[in-house]
């Protein structure tokens, strides 16, 4: 009989490779990557009444552009010591989008794809949002805003996909109601 998956956690893990932002490892037969040096990550839902506000920027894993909740990483900034997810999430919320929020809800600690990743991140409830600027990311993000309605979000993923761009998982958030019919 095969070992299960707990077998191999009881195993010593082994480190592949390691770069400045990411882990490659192994436990038992399972191989996955991580985030380097404890870095995590901060994704941030900003509603804008019965709006949504999205990211589009180029992945180069990808190899093209993608549709995407504004995010980034806590703890990647050596000139940001202590920075919590909250911090994180107001300080990219602003340079990517130009927006400031209100009210904040933090709805917990998620794993995008625990079969191969071990990285997680804060989800962020963004609500009472105000334009301070035009956002689009610090040097050579060259992010775009996109100001959708919630009622159309399915269209406009729909749209985007149509276009080309690909659509991070996490956009399930706004489409969870409507697959469930």
């Amino acid at each position: 009989m095969a070992n299960a998956p707990e077998d191999d956690a009881k195993l010593p893990e082994e480190i592949m490779w390691e770069g400045k932002w990411i882990t490659a490892r192994r436990r038992g037969r399972w191989e996955y990557v991580g985030r380097a040096r404890g870095i995590r990550a901060a994704v941030i839902l900003p509603i804008d009444g019965d709006h949504v506000i999205l990211v589009e920027q180029y992945r180069v894993p990808l190899g093209r552009r993608c549709i995407e909740l504004p995010a980034g990483l806590i703890g990647d900034d050596d000139s940001a010591p202590g920075e919590d997810s909250l911090d994180t999430a107001k300080r990219e919320l602003e340079e990517e989008t130009g927006y400031r929020a209100a009210d904040w809800q933090d709805c917990g600690e998620y794993f995008s794809s625990p079969g191969m990743v071990s990285e997680s991140f804060t989800l962020l409830v963004a609500r009472g949002l105000t334009r301070v600027s035009e956002g689009g990311g610090v040097a050579e993000e060259n992010i775009v805003v996109h100001r959708v309605p919630l009622g159309g979000i399915a269209e406009a993923l729909a749209t985007f996909r149509a276009q080309g761009l690909a659509i991070d998982v996490k956009l399930l958030t706004l489409l969870g109601p409507n697959l469930l019919g």
